[in-house]
This record gives structure tokens, C-alpha cells and sequence, in this order.
């Protein structure tokens, strides 16, 4: 069995081009942008932001008892508190929403792209039961994720925290913090992968079976262990193919005289503007599953997916 990632990518983007070029259809283009937009909601990082003001009195305990302080001051504010927990809670369950509009969204589209429609109404409550499961297991792995995340930067603190009162030397942290941020990376790196092989192959397993995600699992794990490194190279070769593509963007971005980022930033106009590249994207991760023999086949005509010849209903 040889596995290779050009071919499938070639495969993918004759897929594409013959679903949204040949011929155009802007209405098949809004259609299924939409679903390629709730697919990807759940794929928005959210990352927080620190800013220091630039102060020649800057300490290094400033940061290593941040926590106590900033404990100190929310009990010193109880009103402040309780809003900033109230608009986390409410944040938090928007997030939730976000998650399970994003589960659902990744049959709907995938579901499109194996059998070439551009259908909304149909495919949300056909694949409801799958995309629901998707998402419960999503939680749970989220929340283990952030626990886990959570705990080694707690870690991490206690232990500079016991480095510095020892020693009293800021240079004594050098060496720890670099082993401790390339941790961080690590868990980073390991979770985005994990991720990856979720949405691009568990997904497609489940879609196909119509099973349940630890079920879809059960059956990807076996196929994943012995070909790790195929998978890895898959990751790895997903990568290159993002940046350049975001060079591609920011070149245009620039070209447009900052016109491409606005277009890029706004939402569902960006997912219909970028629907041949996640189409591409989405099929690639099929094509490339499909080489693993005849239990992973998805698109009509080679596998399991009989063709749709009932009306395309949006």
C-alpha cells in the first residue's frame, strides 16, 4: 500500500473545481459557504492578549504572584467580581453554542462536498445524531484540554515561584521558563494534532457509518497506530500547505490595499469568498482516508455513500 499526499490533493482540487467552476452557481457558492462557515466556527482560536506598559520599574514579582494579587484585588472588588464572572459565564455559554453549531456544521458540509449538493435543511437533521455526538465528545475533550493546561501553568508558577524565593536571582528562571514554554508548545502542538485527525478522519468514519464518535474512534485507532507517521506527514504537509496559503493572503491583502483582510475578517463572507480552498481542504482529507482500503471508502461511485438523486433541498 503506497500512501502518498499529492495525488489525493490533485484528486481533491479536480473535486472543487468541477463543484463550484463547471459550472458557477453563486447560489451553490452561498449555500454551501454557509455550511463551510459552521464547520468552521469550532476551528476559531481564541487567544488572549497581555499588554505591559513600558516601565523601567517593571519587577519579576509582578508576574510570578500575579495569581495571589490578582485573587487579592477580586475579593478587595466583589461587584467587579461578579460582573466579569457573569460576562464569562454568558461568554462561556456562547462558546458552547458556537461548538454545537460548529458539529453540526462539519456533517452538513461534509456531507455536501462527498455528494456534490448544496443542501442546509436536509443534512442538519440527518446527521443531527452524529453531530451532536461530535460535539458532547468535543466538550469533554475541551475541558480536559483546558484542565490539563490549566494544571502546568499552576505548575509551572509554584515552581518559579519556589526557584526565585530560593535563589533571589532573576537569571535562575532562565533556563526553567525556556523548558517550561517549550512544554507549553508540546501540549499545544499534541492537542491541535489530535484535533486534526478528529475533524479530518473521525469526522469522514462517522459520516460514513453513521456511528457515534467513540465508535468512529474505536475503528480509526487501529488504522492510525501503524501508520502514524503517514498521518504525522499529513499534519505536517496540512501545515506548509496553510502557509502558504496565508502568504497568499496577506500578499493580496496587500496588494488590495488592505481590502483582501477586511474581506477575510468578515464572517460567512469570508467562508463563501475561501469556500474552493476549505472545499479542496475537505475533500483532500477524504481522498487521502480512501487510500487506507475499501472500510474507509466515502464518495459515491467507490464506496459506501450511495448518490442523492432526491431534490437538492436548501
Amino acid at each position: 500500500m503506497t500512501i502518498q499526499y499529492i495525488e489525493p490533493l490533485s484528486r481533491a482540487i479536480s473535486r472543487m473545481r468541477k463543484a463550484l467552476f463547471n459550472p458557477l452557481d453563486i447560489k451553490k457558492w452561498f449555500v454551501v459557504g454557509f455550511t463551510a462557515f459552521l464547520a468552521g466556527l469550532g476551528d476559531v482560536g481564541f487567544s488572549g492578549w497581555m499588554s505591559f506598559r513600558h516601565s523601567s520599574k517593571f519587577k519579576l514579582e509582578e508576574v510570578l504572584y500575579f495569581p495571589q494579587r490578582a485573587w487579592e484585588w477580586i475579593i478587595s472588588h466583589p461587584g467587579v467580581a461578579i460582573l466579569v464572572a457573569t460576562l464569562t459565564f454568558l461568554a462561556f455559554i456562547f462558546g458552547i453554542i458556537i461548538s454545537w453549531l460548529s458539529a453540526r456544521g462539519k456533517f452538513m458540509f461534509l456531507d455536501n462536498v462527498v455528494r456534490d449538493q448544496s443542501r442546509i435543511v436536509v443534512p442538519w437533521y440527518e446527521y443531527r445524531k452524529e453531530g451532536n455526538s461530535f460535539f458532547l465528545f468535543s466538550l469533554v475533550w475541551g475541558f480536559i484540554i483546558l484542565a490539563i493546561m490549566v494544571a502546568y501553568l499552576f505548575i509551572c508558577f509554584l515552581n518559579f515561584q519556589a526557584l526565585y524565593a530560593n535563589s533571589g536571582n532573576s537569571k535562575a528562571l532562565i533556563f526553567p521558563a525556556v523548558l517550561a514554554g517549550l512544554g507549553f508548545v508540546a501540549l499545544s502542538i499534541i492537542s491541535i494534532f489530535i484535533y486534526i485527525l478528529l475533524r479530518d478522519f473521525v469526522v469522514p468514519i462517522m459520516y460514513r457509518d453513521r456511528i457515534a464518535t467513540w465508535q468512529a474512534i474505536q475503528k480509526f485507532f487501529p488504522l492510525f497506530l501503524p501508520n502514524f507517521f503517514y498521518f504525522l506527514g499529513y499534519a505536517l504537509f496540512l501545515l506548509c500547505l496553510w502557509l502558504l496559503i496565508l502568504a497568499g493572503i496577506i500578499i493580496a491583502g496587500c496588494v488590495t490595499c488592505c481590502i483582501g483582510f477586511v474581506i477575510v475578517i468578515l464572517p460567512y463572507i469570508n467562508a463563501v469568498v475561501l469556500l474552493p480552498l476549505s472545499y479542496a481542504f475537505r475533500s483532500f482529507s477524504v481522498e487521502f482516508l480512501e487510500q487506507f482500503g475499501p472500510d474507509y471508502i466515502i464518495f459515491p461511485g467507490t464506496g459506501a455513500i450511495p448518490p442523492d438523486e432526491g431534490p437538492i433541498l436548501v
